[in-house]
């Protein structure tokens, strides 16, 4: 389950997506109606945030300088930067605020999550196809572009949709290369994910929610991986800009598909 974590919350590929299938399909039973299942899942994302951190501390150090001041060009193209996660990550919270009861009862159904797993390769796929090859950096987004990729975030509350695939298909419809739509993904993704972590952690700690060796293990765990992947994604990015993602869109529809056979035969 660390492990998955680790790959599926950054890889275009949904890792509630996978949190639920995976125990589904592997026959671990009914694991997500545990009490201790939604703990153990904050704490792996709680790994994976401090990875993010780490990998783009450089970003977030010259966010902070960019804040406290300085009139160079790289401190207000920095301070823009920062402004525009922000913008993007607003829309995620409202609707994640409204919606949060009714999405987790889409959350307990591993057929909901199959059929919008294959909806996912879908979006990857035509996202691609209707990006056509984008080649804007970061520094040209501009707050239309960010706002519409913090709408395209949404739609990742669906347990299915995968919040890196829906954020990056988003920057290159908007302009951006696959890299740099990439880096604004995941820079948006830390306070997405410290967020939920923080609205979470009061709520499971009032009702008497409790951590093994196992559940902290496995934060480390995600985190570890979460990082190799961030290792991995970037360069891939860097080096494959047309159609780069096809393969998992191809992944996600096969992965959904043989879930709902799965269901239906067995």
């Amino acid at each position: 389950m660390a492990f998955l974590q680790g790959v599926t919350e950054l890889f275009p590929i949904s890792s509630l997506a996978h949190a639920v299938l995976g125990p589904f399909v592997l026959g671990w039973g009914d694991i997500i109606h545990n009490a201790d299942f939604l703990p153990y899942l904050v704490v792996m994302h709680l790994g994976t945030a401090i990875a993010l951190f780490i990998y783009f501390w450089r970003d977030w150090m010259a966010f902070l300088t960019s804040l406290l001041g300085g009139k160079t060009l790289r401190n207000r193209a920095d301070r823009r930067i920062f402004w525009l996660v922000v913008l993007a990550t607003i829309p995620a919270v409202i609707v994640g605020a409204a919606l949060h009861k009714p999405l987790e009862a889409a959350f307990s159904s591993p057929a909901v999550v199959a059929f919008f797993l294959v909806a996912n390769g879908f979006m990857l796929y035509f996202g691609d196809e209707i990006a056509a090859g984008g080649e804007g950096v970061l520094d040209q987004l501009n707050w239309k572009g960010a706002l519409a990729i913090g709408i395209a975030q949404c739609f990742a509350l669906i347990p299915g949709f995968s919040r890196s695939g829906l954020t990056i298909v988003a920057g290159t419809i908007a302009g951006l290369k696959h890299e740099d739509s990439a880096r604004f993904s995941f820079l948006m993704a830390t306070p997405i994910i410290l967020g939920a972590t923080a609205h979470e952690a009061p709520r499971l700690l009032h009702e008497g929610s409790t951590l093994g060796g196992a559940s902290i293990l496995s934060g480390a765990v995600a985190g570890v991986v979460a990082y190799a992947s961030l290792w991995f994604l970037m360069r891939y990015f860097h080096t494959n800009e047309v159609k780069a993602m096809k393969p998992f869109a191809y992944y996600c529809a096969a992965a959904g598909l043989l879930t709902l056979g799965y269901m239906a035969f067995f």
